[in-house]
């Protein structure tokens, strides 16, 4: 692109990004490359000359969105924008999309969008532009560099693709096999984010305690290796990680939970069942036992700590008394928080075509019973923390007047009211009331940083 001049003004776009953190932060960096090609964001609710519809292909609903998305598109006069579909909906059907959706122009897999840019000037040449490659390079090495943005916190891909081949999952097939990212390019990535204001970081993977790689001294290192040095990094104040598998719970990474100070006291580890049968048909390689050792050996390490999961009911073959097994976990692990739905029979996979699929009906009671005892945990570690005293990153403005939202250190959402102070702040506060989705505090105004 060129001019941006009133007779040339620049192309907007749109990147509109759904499911996982892991899509966030992909479309961000799409965000980014087109900016760096002479795009600009569209504003709020205008029309972009460009829409990016960033996929998630996980479950049958979200993939069914983007066709009605896709729909949506069109102008009252008839007109649409260039139309680009990326991520893994578009990974795992590119054929379907072109049948379904003739309007669309681009078609990128989630390996490939750092070739975006030239699908869009194919495009525009009158060529329906498709790129499912995964490229043996890497596509970070082809992204603009990072920079800060508007807000304190910021996604780092660290791991890409899954080689654990669960039974019920789509990714090895949309994402690939699991590759580690180096560390010198992580830990330059991360200096750029915090030198433009970043001082949170989620460190990302579909597996992501499963990356590795060589420090800069050629030492095998692992995810809490990495976490270590971040951690010595001035400015950067906190330090995330998701999501993470069972098995690759080191017990380096465990010992990091109670020896970082930075490394937040909570943990994402999806258990997905509370059966050991259901987990073996799902081919989840862990046991109930060893997932429940797992959480018990974090908590000896940082008690603090609070525990979120993911949870499948309905998975092919599962009776009540599997489903029984689901509920026990729950309560044996005590939840801060947790996600929970319904099976998606995915194309393509071996539990797709397993026998004895769950009926609709059976699911939807299953889940609104184990909804309902999630929900009750959440309120319950909520209302635990009313009393306490803890330092809050203020993220974004609340509907309040001189309110504002942040993130406790257990991922919970704070609202406290703080006329003066600003996003990006770190606050002392004390919690003062619970939600079943938040807490309310009081700012203590004698430390702002």
């Amino acid at each position: 692109m060129k001019s941006d001049s009133p007779q040339n003004p620049p192309k907007t776009f749109h990147v509109k990004s759904f499911g996982c953190q892991m899509n966030v932060y992909d479309g961000e960096r799409m965000a980014e490359m087109l900016g760096a090609e002479g795009y600009v964001a569209a504003a709020e609710g205008a029309d972009a000359d460009l829409v990016v519809l960033n996929t998630c292909h996980i479950r049958e609903k979200a993939a069914e969105k983007v066709y009605s998305d896709i729909g949506r598109l069109k102008r009252a006069d008839g007109s649409r924008p260039t139309i680009a579909v990326a991520g893994c909906v578009a990974q795992a059907e590119g054929a379907e999309i072109a049948r379904r959706a003739p309007s669309v122009d681009v078609v990128v897999g989630p390996q490939a969008y750092h070739r975006l840019p030239d699908l869009i000037a194919r495009a525009a040449k009158g060529e329906k532009a498709v790129d499912l490659d995964m490229p043996a390079e890497s596509k970070f090495g082809a992204l603009p560099k990072r920079a800060g943005g508007q807000r304190p916190t910021a996604f780092l891909t660290v791991q890409e693709g899954c080689d654990k081949f669960c039974t019920y999952c789509v990714v090895p097939y949309t994402r690939g096999a699991e590759i580690s990212r180096p560390f010198a390019d992580l830990i330059a990535e991360a200096r750029a984010l915090v030198a433009g204001g970043v001082r949170e970081i989620t460190l990302l993977g579909q597996n992501v305690n499963a990356w590795d790689g060589e420090d800069e001294k050629g030492r095998a290192i692992g995810l809490d290796g990495l976490i270590r040095e971040l951690a010595r990094e001035d400015g950067l104040e906190r330090i995330r990680y998701t999501t993470s598998h069972p098995n690759d719970m080191t017990e380096g990474l465990i010992a990091a939970h109670g020896e970082v100070d930075k490394l937040m006291p909570f943990l994402h580890l999806p258990v997905q069942a509370g059966s050991d049968r259901i987990l073996a048909a799902m081919n989840r390689s862990h046991s109930v036992d060893s997932y429940l050792k797992v959480i018990e050996r974090v908590r000896a390490a940082r008690p603090d700590t609070a525990i979120s999961g993911d949870f499948i009911v309905g998975f092919p073959g599962e009776t009540e008394e599997d489903f029984q097994a689901t509920l026990d976990i729950v309560r044996a692990t005590n939840y801060a928080m947790a996600y929970s739905f319904k099976y998606s029979r995915r194309p393509g996979t071996p539990a797709a075509t397993m026998g004895d699929q769950i009926d609709e009906a059976v699911m939807n009671d299953r889940l609104q019973r184990l909804q309902a005892l999630l929900n009750e945990q959440q309120h319950a570690f909520n209302a635990a923390t009313v009393g306490r005293t803890t330092r809050l990153l203020l993220e974004r403005k609340g509907k309040l007047e001189g309110q504002l939202i942040g993130k406790s250190p257990w991922l919970q959402s704070v609202h406290v009211i703080a006329p003066g102070l600003k996003i990006g702040d770190m606050i002392d506060v004390r919690i003062v009331s619970a939600g079943a989705n938040s807490v309310g505090a009081e700012a203590l105004m004698e430390e702002v940083a």
